[in-house]
């Protein structure tokens, strides 16, 4: 199995901002169209939809380095931070509670991570890689620490999504740092259930699929071709996997890459910055199913570092998907093929 082909659809996602700078542009569009009273109260409010986590502090300084600052002379200094980036993004994905089983979340309890994303953005901010780590990847889990005192011990062959039920998004971090020897400056999480309120305040996506799927497990039941999605259905079809290609996350990460394509297209049409109302629903949406690192966690942060990627476009976002193979113990689970794996890490070193 390979990654997918960088120069194809799937690794074309549409729009000319990241999904970040989306959600910071929506949030701050949002208080200048309110007013000043209310935009104290909105500012306010969303600021504090946002959670965080205090990654740096719990992993100390047994990480890998952050890269050097490449010195320039040649442009004039910037207001804005212009050094490469390495952000963790994970779609959590709860199961827990009637109304995450009505959305698909199957029988199992719990929040876990279903979608992996190492999102570098290199120095300039002109141009950017996305790589998805399938979640049945089996790894070496390190050691975490945990809230509550101690430690995880350390797990061999272990899925990769297993670091963040044990350890949350610290042993999230920690585990691509051990597998990536890439520093992550930023965590970013976004939580499965605000992302289907996030498609029902912008009217839904539209996307079209190349087979049938009928999964049971996710609650989709829908035919090929183009279909216009609510909420409900968006999420299902960010969580299916059974029913298309080998029943495997290798299949299902095509269509998330789908999906974003798709949200991305909407928000880019939906007319929002003309409908201050709705403009505000969706930035509800979006800063209620955010949980970040401490260097994220406000509405200026996410601004700022939505104002330094103004200059990367579509064209310049690749992605793709790290190489894996069967893995010899389990033809149900894949390994990192290498050392095609290490040579993609390295390169965003």
């Amino acid at each position: 199995m390979t990654g997918h082909d960088e120069n194809g659809d799937a690794g074309r996602p549409r729009g000319r901002r990241s999904t970040v700078l989306k959600a910071a542009g929506l949030t701050m569009a949002g208080l200048l169209v309110l007013g000043a009273g209310t935009a104290g109260w909105a500012y306010w409010h969303l600021n504090h939809n946002i959670k965080s986590v205090d990654i740096d502090s719990a992993l100390g300084d047994n990480r890998p380095p952050r890269p050097t600052p490449t010195p320039t002379t040649a442009a004039p200094a910037s207001p804005l931070p212009t050094g490469s980036l390495n952000i963790l993004v994970l779609g959590s994905d709860s199961r827990s509670g009637k109304e995450n089983k009505e959305l698909g979340g199957g029988s199992s309890s719990g929040a876990r991570s279903d979608t992996a994303m190492v999102v570098h953005i290199d120095a300039g901010r002109t141009h950017a890689t996305v790589v998805s780590i399938p979640r049945d990847t089996l790894v070496t889990r390190p050691s975490c620490p945990l809230k509550s005192g101690g430690s995880t011990a350390p797990a061999y062959n272990a899925m990769f999504n297993s670091a963040y039920s044990v350890g949350g998004a610290v042993c999230a971090v920690k585990t691509v740092e051990s597998i990536t020897s890439v520093r992550m400056d930023h965590y970013v999480e976004i939580d499965f259930s605000g992302f289907a309120r996030l498609v029902d305040a912008l009217g839904g996506v539209t996307v079209t699929l190349d087979q049938d799927i009928d999964d049971d497990d996710s609650h989709l039941h829908i035919t090929a071709g183009t279909h216009r999605l609510g909420g409900a259905q968006a999420l299902a079809l960010a969580r299916t996997r059974h029913g298309i290609g080998d029943g495997s996350d290798l299949g299902r990460i095509g269509l998330q890459q789908k999906l974003v394509k798709a949200l991305l297209e909407q928000i880019s049409s939906a007319g929002l910055f003309g409908d201050p109302a709705r403009l505000y629903t969706v930035a509800e949406a979006v800063t209620s199913s955010l949980t970040t690192d401490t260097g994220l966690d406000s509405l200026a942060e996410l601004v700022e570092l939505g104002r330094s990627l103004k200059g990367l476009s579509a064209d310049d976002v690749k992605t793709v998907m790290m190489p894996v193979v069967p893995a010899p113990s389990d033809p149900n689970r894949v390994v990192a093929k290498e050392p095609a794996a290490d040579d993609l890490w390295a390169s965003l070193r």
